[in-house]
């Protein structure tokens, strides 16, 4: 179950430049059955191996706007270790903090969800295969004037979307491509490959500040690994083939119902985690033995 988790997060991860943080935690949660603080601790392990697994194909494309990640990361980074210092603090009262996640998971796939409906982006019809034309026709004029519609308010909402990754490891995918598409110029290639590098950075300073100890030790992050390996060349092979704009719209449509089951399993519940955990630790022992 863990590499075939493994496998479709990073198929997702590929495709549309969304799913790591996003789908990992309450999958592992709601399936798994992972305590919230070791799952968000996975979450951010993975997305990072994950990442920086697909960023220099990314990189070697010419998909990647250094400019606007710089934009990115000044006010992501200091989110991170605000969102990381928020839920070391929820650490100890689980209901709320699962209850905290589910909504997070519902804000963000409802938003997104209207997001999608919005007048698209002047380049968001072309299919993936020829967003790597559009991004090469483009660099030199890119390369000349600036990508940043607001760069000052770029940077503040991600303010935000790095407090959210700290705190839940989803946000930088999802909440930051969308950002890119309203507050740039960049064709969708470039925002998939920024977001991408983007999300690759913020999880390494998140798994660092708290949850990297933590995933190492599960056996659970192996497996996951070893499928996210699987999928991450399958998504590379697949990307110039299938259009982004559904694709998306089905992985918000699966987040809003997993962040209402997570919701309701912790209203329901004193505590979501305990009656899952016999179960975990129990296939811990099994697989340490």
């Amino acid at each position: 179950m863990p590499a075939l988790l493994g496998f479709l997060i990073a198929l997702s991860i590929a495709l549309t430049g969304v799913g790591a943080g996003t789908l990992s935690v309450p999958l592992l949660m709601l399936v798994v059955g992972v305590p919230a603080t070791e799952a968000v601790a996975l979450g951010l392990t993975f997305s990072t191996a994950v990442k920086l697994l697909l960023a220099p194909a990314q990189i070697a494309r010419g998909h990647v706007s250094w400019p606007v990640l710089r934009t990115l990361l000044t006010g992501a980074l200091p989110g991170v270790l605000l969102g990381s210092l928020l839920l070391h603090q929820l650490a100890d009262s689980l209901s709320l903090l699962n209850a905290a996640l589910g909504l997070l998971l519902i804000a963000t796939a409802a938003s997104q969800i209207l997001f999608h409906f919005r007048p698209s982006h002047p380049a968001e019809s072309h299919q993936p295969a020829a967003d790597d034309e559009i991004a090469h026709a483009s660099a030199a004029h890119l390369a000349a004037t600036s990508p940043h519609r607001r760069p000052w308010l770029l940077a503040a909402l991600m303010l935000p979307v790095g407090a959210e990754v700290g705190f839940s490891s989803a946000g930088a995918g999802a909440l930051g491509s969308a950002a890119l598409l309203a507050f740039t110029t960049l064709v969708p290639a470039q925002v998939v490959g920024t977001d991408i590098l983007f999300g690759a950075i913020l999880s390494l300073a998140g798994s660092l500040l708290h949850g990297l100890p933590l995933a190492l030790r599960s056996p659970l992050l192996p497996p996951m690994l070893l499928g996210g390996v699987v999928g991450s060349i399958t998504g590379l092979l697949l990307a110039t083939r299938l259009p982004r704009r559904p694709l998306r719209l089905a992985l918000w449509l699966v987040l809003l119902t997993l962040g209402g089951q997570l919701l309701h399993s912790s209203l329901r519940s004193a505590n979501l985690v305990r009656p899952h955990r016999p179960n975990y630790a129990s296939r811990t022992r099994s697989a340490t033995a």
